[in-house]
């Protein structure tokens, strides 16, 4: 399918689709017009990109967790240490929501009433 067809199916825009290909995250051939031609399994897979996205994970990391992926949701083959890599992602999150949640706290602090000096 052409990448106009296989952003209609996946509602992710043709734009999204090169920088995709751009990051190793899904693979296009091209034909001697020089359009890229994706096989079925891309829809799949886009939509594969997207739930690890929303997850928060790089591109970096996605490109060594898609291979995998079994399904949509997605559910994981643990292979090569996916395991680890997943839960080295969940502490550096861990530890930016701590951070974040410091910086909502001084904020937070900043806009509280002042008490009126006595």
């Amino acid at each position: 399918m052409l990448i106009g067809e296989l952003s209609r199916r996946t509602g992710v825009s043709p734009r999204l689709l090169r920088y995709y290909e751009e990051q190793g995250l899904l693979q296009a051939e091209r034909g001697s017009n020089g359009y890229r031609r994706y096989g079925q399994d891309a829809v799949l897979t886009v939509r594969k990109i997207r739930v690890l996205l929303d997850a928060g994970l790089s591109s970096e990391v996605i490109r060594q967790v898609l291979p995998c992926t079994l399904s949509e949701q997605p559910n994981f083959d643990w292979c090569a240490d996916i395991r680890d890599l997943l839960d080295r992602e969940l502490t550096a999150l861990s530890a930016r929501i701590e951070g974040l949640q410091r910086n909502h706290d001084a904020l937070t602090g900043f806009l509280a009433p002042a008490t009126p000096a006595e």
